[in-house]
C-alpha cells in the first residue's frame, strides 16, 4: 500500500501520544572484539560496536539501527541514539550500530549489520528479546545497508560452537527511511564511491543494487520518502516497494509530498508521519 501524506500538520507526534517510559542505561558491545572481518577472507584490527537502548518494560521487539551519512560517516544522533530512545518510549529494544566504513570495501558494513542481527537472537533471552521479532531500520546510506540486509542473510553456520554464528542474519522486518536502494545512475554517488570504490564492476553494481536483489524470503519492509529529495531521490523507494511487491513480500510505502532529505531537520509533520505510520505497521505485523 502507498500511502501520501497531503495534510501532516493534523499529525500528532508519537512522542506526544505516550507516556515517557524509563530506560535502561546503554550498553556498548563490541562485535569483533577487535579482528573484524573484511569479506574476502582477510582481517583488521578494528571493530563495529553495538549501542543497547533497552526499555523499562520491553514487549519483545527490537530494532537493529543503521545511521546514515554517505557511508563516509555515521549520524548516529539523530538518526541513531534519538531513534533508539523513541523505540523504548513504546517498548521496542533499540540496537544503535556504529558498522566500519567501507572504503571501498562493500561487504564491511553488510557483515557488521548481519553480526548485529545475530548477536541480538544469540542474546535474546538475556535482553528480553523474542528472536522472532528482530528486525533493522536505517537511513539514507544507512538505509543501503538495512535493505542490503534484508536482501543478503543466511541461516546461520550451525555447525559452530559460537552462539552469535549459530543465528540466522535474516531481518524480520525492515523500516527504511529515505534509503540509497540501487548502485545504478540513479543513486547517490558519493555512497556510491565509498561502498564501491571509484571503478566498480557490473557486476558489483549489480550485487548492491537491491531492487534487484528482492526475492520471495526478503523481509517486510515499511518506506517513507520525501518526494522532494533531491540528495536521493524517492525513485529509490519506489524501485525497491514495486520489486518486494512482484515477490509478494508485505510491504507498505509512505510518500511523503515534502521535507527533503532528512526531513526537515528530523522534526516536524513530516518526521512525524513515518514515525507513527511505521509504528502502527509494525503492530499490525508482528501480530
Amino acid at each position: 500500500m502507498i500511502r501520501f501524506v497531503i495534510v501532516l500538520a493534523l499529525v500528532l507526534s508519537t512522542t506526544q501520544c505516550i507516556a515517557e517510559v524509563t530506560q535502561l542505561s546503554p550498553e556498548r558491545i563490541s562485535l569483533w572484539n577487535g579482528n573484524a572481518p573484511n569479506g574476502d577472507g582477510t582481517f583488521e584490527k578494528d571493530d563495529a560496536w553495538l549501542t543497547l537502548h533497552r526499555p523499562e518494560k520491553p514487549n519483545g521487539i527490537a530494532v537493529v539501527i543503521c545511521p546514515g551519512g554517505g557511508y563516509g560517516g555515521l549520524v548516529t544522533g539523530p538518526e541513531g541514539h534519538g531513534i533508539a530512545k523513541w523505540l523504548n518510549q513504546h517498548g521496542i529494544t533499540g540496537l544503535v550500530l556504529e558498522y566500519r566504513l567501507p572504503k571501498g570495501r562493500p561487504y564491511v558494513p553488510l557483515l557488521d549489520a548481519q553480526r548485529a542481527i545475530q548477536t541480538a537472537r544469540a542474546n535474546g533471552k538475556q535482553w528480553k528479546i523474542n528472536p522472532e521479532k528482530i528486525g533493522i531500520m536505517g537511513f539514507s546510506a544507512g538505509g543501503h545497508l538495512a535493505s542490503t540486509a534484508v536482501t543478503h542473510f543466511d541461516h546461520g553456520r550451525q555447525e559452530s560452537k559460537n552462539p552469535i554464528e549459530r543465528q540466522t542474519s535474516r531481518p524480520d522486518f525492515a523500516i527504511l527511511v529515505y534509503p540509497v536502494i540501487t548502485m545504478d545512475q540513479s543513486t547517490h554517488g558519493g555512497s556510491r564511491r565509498n561502498l564501491l570504490g571509484e571503478n566498480p564492476t557490473d557486476e558489483l553494481i549489480n550485487l548492491f543494487s537491491n531492487e534487484k536483489q528482492v526475492t520471495k524470503q526478503s523481509s517486510p519492509t515499511f518506506l517513507a520518502h520525501a518526494l522532494d529529495d533531491t540528495v536521493v531521490t524517492s525513485s529509490n523507494s519506489q524501485a525497491f516497494y514495486k520489486a518486494l511487491q512482484s515477490h509478494d513480500v508485505p510491504t507498505e510505502f509512505l510518500e511523503l509530498p515534502s521535507g527533503g532529505h532528512g526531513l526537515n531537520g528530523y522534526q516536524g509533520p513530516m518526521w512525524d508521519a513515518w514515525q507513527m505510520q511505521s509504528l502502527q505497521w509494525l503492530t499490525t505485523l508482528m501480530e
